[in-house]
């Protein structure tokens, strides 16, 4: 059996982005983000709250893969302060409503890698998954070429999960 090889140069980006912001340089790529000035539109920021903020992943598993992270930087669950912590697991909670109405899911992911043993390649700012899931939503790329396939482009993303945002109750 041979095994074919599947050039998709675009991850050599993300493998240097992924390196250079291990959890030893000074700040994540998600602090970069919200200190660059770029408009939230320009960075893929969906949603802000009072401690935190929802932002696109910028190489989603899925459309409509969505990162919840506090503002602070921190690396663990009981680094948060309550506030943050509420504020936090409140955002995911309407990030979990948004993709529902956008995207008409089967089911949702909703996960933490606490560590870059766990999987966190950002491992120092803490951030929570929220990915859409719709029932054999798997296909060969993923599987043998360890590739996915996104239909829609990032900016399209954006605007569907912004508009499906529950708005705040007054």
């Amino acid at each position: 059996m041979s095994l074919e090889q599947l050039w998709n140069g675009w991850r050599a980006e993300y493998i240097g982005t992924a390196n250079s912001n291990s959890t030893n340089s000074a700040q994540s790529v998600f602090t970069s983000i919200l200190n660059s000035g770029l408009s939230d539109e320009d960075a893929f920021i969906v949603h802000r709250s009072s401690l935190s903020f929802a932002i696109l992943n910028a190489y989603p598993y899925a459309s409509g893969h969505v990162l919840v992270l506090p503002y602070r930087e921190v690396p663990n669950l009981e680094d948060l302060s309550t506030e943050e912590s509420i504020d936090l697991w409140s955002t995911v909670t309407s990030a979990t409503v948004a993709l529902k109405a956008a995207y008409n899911p089967d089911a949702l992911n909703v996960g933490i890698n606490l560590g870059q043993a766990a999987g966190g390649s950002i491992a120092q700012h803490l951030h929570v998954h929220v990915v859409p899931r719709w029932n054999g939503d798997s296909n060969f790329m993923t599987s043998v070429a360890n590739t996915r396939t996104i239909p829609e482009p990032l900016p399209m993303t954006a605007s569907k999960v912004r508009d499906a945002w529950p708005k705040e109750k007054s």
